[in-house]
């Protein structure tokens, strides 16, 4: 049974003629991707992956994790992008607001993250923190050479060394990298550290369903079973084509919206824990489809906070968005408004309703506003912040971007611009084999 329902109807009539004239493009591009026809077509690991993941894999994960829970007051994930978004995403969702202000207890490490940065303060400040602490460490690169997390590893592991010993030390690592080759397999190999493979057909936004995110959501306690049976509940769900399709009817329907002007979407939560789902969601569709001068470029805002602040611009701004709007059935935990004898502050006539009343209400109020201001509104409705129910989600979000990526025209599964910046980068540095690009950079930098 899914646990996320989709309600497209305050966003389809936005772009009805466009809706209704991709239809049978959406209906190629979901049989494109079940096929494995399309491009990219090397990178669909993750399209079966929860229905194909082992126990046995479930079960390992797990036994690392309770190692790791048993002797670290910390666990830093050290890794960038796909490699820490998705576990950071579900880590934030699933946790207390303010699990960080709390102290680590026996058997419940905090999990910090590394190496998505490259910041100087940042990464002398966590080792202030580390210092003397007893902490883990989970490292996630395909080659061992990405700049970011490489720079962080190194940092982390000679700290870790020098508190714990080396013996020990390889104890407390775990690689997660490519099966066969690169320098991170080399060292782990060499030094003894427990590793779990990042497959060869998976990319890494695609990654969360895989060691990458269950790796860290475990030693944070969670449950990854129930989450990788929630992403393959959303797997069989979804896997033929037609109108009853969530990941094909809203694939096809900001495609539609993209052709009728919409060329920003907004994912709005009004759940603070959802924050970081937004910031994995971004990079799923912004490097999946923002390529060939095409694609929908994703935003995000946490309501109501953010209506203090841009909710003037989604009100009355360029009518070039649209909006997504994630929306959470019940809390966890009921809380009502009290009664107050003085009533200063004029909202006595919120007393005894639930908090999330009021949230709903806002929620309710808002989507009429924007869709009454030209903003379309799709709508997708949680059940309850659940390990299973996030799995549904964080599925539905990775079909629905394949299926999308192909009615736009594009490959969903290559990122070609972000070698751009590292070129550069790998050229100022004067990096081994750069000679020619630092050349040619100096001169340009130097006109």
């Amino acid at each position: 049974m899914k646990s996320i329902d989709l309600n497209i109807q305050d966003a389809v009539f936005f772009a009805e003629k466009q809706f209704e004239a991709n239809k049978d493009r959406a209906v190629e591009a979901m049989s494109t991707l079940e096929n494995g026809t399309g491009q990219g077509a090397d990178f669909l690991g993750w399209l079966h992956l929860p229905s194909q993941t082992p126990k046995s894999l479930l079960e390992s994960i797990n036994k690392t994790a309770e190692r790791l829970r048993e002797n670290c007051e910390y666990v830093v994930c050290i890794g960038i992008g796909g490699s820490y978004l998705g576990a950071k995403a579900v880590i934030s969702a699933l946790s207390d607001n303010f699990s960080d202000f709390y102290a680590p207890a026996p058997k419940n490490p905090k999990i910090l993250y590394a190496g998505q940065n490259i910041s100087e303060e940042y990464t002398a400040e966590l080792e202030k923190l580390l210092s003397g602490r007893k902490f883990g460490i989970i490292v996630i690169s395909k080659s061992g050479t990405t700049t970011e997390p490489a720079i962080a590893f190194r940092i982390f592991k000679e700290l870790l060394e020098k508190q714990a010993g080396k013996d020990k030390a390889k104890d407390l690592i775990v690689a997660i990298t490519d099966e066969k080759k690169g320098a991170l397999r080399t060292l782990a190999s060499r030094e003894g550290y427990e590793t779990y493979v990042i497959p060869d057909n998976v990319g890494g936004r695609f990654s969360v369903l895989t060691p990458v995110g269950l790796l860290p959501i475990a030693c944070a306690g969670f449950n990854i079973l129930k989450l990788v049976g929630g992403a393959a509940e959303m797997e069989e769900a979804t896997k033929h084509p037609g109108a009853d399709n969530p990941c094909e009817t809203y694939a096809r329907l900001r495609n539609a919206l993209y052709a009728a002007g919409k060329k920003i979407e907004i994912l709005v939560n009004y759940n603070p824990k959802l924050h970081f789902l937004a910031e994995w969601w971004k990079q799923l569709y912004g490097e999946s489809e923002g390529k060939d001068g095409k694609g929908i470029f994703p935003a995000s805002v946490d309501l109501t906070t953010d209506l203090h602040s841009m909710g003037q611009w989604i009100q009355e701004g360029e009518r070039t968005i649209f909006e997504t709007v994630l929306s959470v059935k019940k809390p966890a935990i009921s809380r009502r408004i009290p009664q107050d004898a003085e009533n200063l502050d004029g909202i006595n006539y919120l007393a005894g309703k639930n908090i999330d009343y009021v949230n709903k209400m806002a929620e309710l109020g808002t989507k009429i506003a924007h869709v009454d201001g030209g903003v379309p509104v799709i709508k997708i409705e949680l059940n309850a912040l659940d390990e299973e129910t996030l799995g549904q989600l964080i599925y539905f979000f990775e079909k629905a971007c394949g299926i999308s990526g192909y009615i736009l025209g594009v490959n969903p599964f290559n990122q070609p611009g972000v070698e751009a910046y590292k070129k550069n980068m790998f050229a100022l540095l004067e990096k081994p084999g750069f000679e020619k690009e630092t050349q040619e950079i100096k001169a340009k930098i130097n006109k």
